[in-house]
């Protein structure tokens, strides 16, 4: 799959009958889920404007998601 320039794998788990897939091409683990294609081709598109808009509050499109966890939960 493609949007916005990310590349994702589609994955399918015949025990679980779940389609899935990561996010290629990047440091940062993207994963999404779905039940079926329809919903597999959404949850990717969400995942990666989640991933877009969190690079976009840290400044930086390989930052890895780690560590704006680690840093999110600093107090000042």
């Amino acid at each position: 799959m493609e949007y916005k320039g990310y590349l994702g794998s589609v994955e399918f788990s015949e025990e679980d009958e779940m389609f899935f897939g990561k996010g290629l091409g990047i440091r940062s683990l993207i994963s999404y889920e779905g039940d079926n294609v329809k919903d597999l081709i959404s949850v990717f598109h969400d995942a990666v404007d989640e991933y877009l808009r969190l690079c976009k509050d840290w400044k930086t499109l390989d930052y890895e998601i780690g560590e704006i966890n680690r840093k999110s939960k600093r107090t000042y």
